[in-house]
């Protein structure tokens, strides 16, 4: 069963703010290189999120196979969000479920993903 919510997220200064319609059932803890340093991960469709303010001071970086846009805050460096697009087209977020409002991590059900063997 779907658990949707409207969650409110941001940047550590709030220069970037951003909500997002998601069912954090489904947060990924995965061990690549950015991600062991980066936070928890949950994904959403494109039309499940919406960029409040910020876009003006956002900073892009891929690596690896550059198909992910990992977006962070040039103001104060927290990467709140990225965008990508799966295999089958569908553009997809990737958000820090760290940067959102409420949400108790310690609830959270965290799901291990191994992208450090991708």
């Amino acid at each position: 069963m779907s658990d949707t919510k409207t969650y409110a997220g941001s940047c550590h200064c709030g220069q970037v703010a951003y909500e997002v319609e998601a069912d954090l059932s489904r947060v990924i803890s995965c061990n690549c290189s950015i991600c062991r340093k980066r936070g928890l991960l949950a994904f959403v469709p494109e039309g499940n999120f919406r960029l409040a303010q910020g876009a003006d001071v956002l900073t892009d970086y891929t690596f690896n196979k550059g198909v992910v846009h990992h977006l962070f805050c040039s103001r104060c460096g927290v990467g709140a969000f990225g965008r990508g697009t799966r295999p089958d087209g569908v553009t997809t977020v990737a958000f820090n479920v760290r940067c959102l409002d409420g949400v108790d991590l310690d609830g959270l059900n965290l799901r291990k993903f191994d992208g450090a063997s991708l």
